[in-house]
């Protein structure tokens, strides 16, 4: 091999070398639940506990990746490689939910598929129809939800579609926006889940 081929070679190493010490590293976010005390005045916890039993959640394919995307315009997004979630989302919405629900209605046991269940529980299964983040600063959650009580009574269903604005800049923040757009979701589940209960 000649001096000059070596040289050349030792260059593309080190460029390879540098260029990999210089990727920035990936951040992973997680959505979490919101505590009563931040929850809005009109949403007071309720009475009557229960058994509650979350079933799968769907989510759109284009945000059912570990990349959190972001809506640039009606038909453009962007994904972003560097910032992911630590789990799916299909995964982290029944958990956050199962935790406001809690709160929501003090003293019910929820669980989380593919927990068993008796027939004595309330059974919900949610399908998030949009789970936006818009560079513009606002996310958008719209979610299909049913509750089945006990015994195969009928079902109770619902939609809820929220739009929270993002408090600041990063993902950070938009994450939180996702958990706070969660909130009212668990909020209308609760109310049919007692609405259901008394069948």
């Amino acid at each position: 091999m000649s001096r000059f081929s070596s040289f050349s070679l030792g260059v593309i190493l080190l460029s390879l070398v540098v260029g990999c010490a210089t990727s920035p590293s990936s951040q992973f976010y997680t959505l979490s639940a919101v505590q009563v005390a931040q929850l809005r005045p009109d949403m007071k916890p309720m009475a009557m506990a229960m058994a509650i039993a979350i079933g799968p959640v769907t989510v759109p394919e284009l945000v059912d990746r570990p990349q959190i995307v972001s809506r640039i315009d009606a038909n453009r997004v962007s994904i972003n490689e560097f910032a992911r979630w630590a789990d799916p989302l299909k995964s982290q919405i029944p958990r956050v939910l199962a935790a406001e629900l809690t709160q929501f209605i003090p003293g019910s046991i929820v669980s989380v598929y593919p927990q068993r269940v008796d027939d004595n529980a309330c059974r919900v299964s949610v399908d998030v129809q949009s789970f936006d983040s818009s560079t513009s600063g606002t996310v958008t959650l719209a979610a299909i939800w049913s509750v089945r009580p006990p015994k195969r009574g009928e079902p109770v269903t619902g939609r809820t579609v929220v739009h929270e604005v993002v408090s600041g800049p990063g993902y950070d923040a938009l994450v939180n926006a996702h958990s706070r757009a969660l909130v009212s979701v668990a909020r209308d589940i609760a109310v049919a889940t007692q609405s259901a209960s008394r069948q």
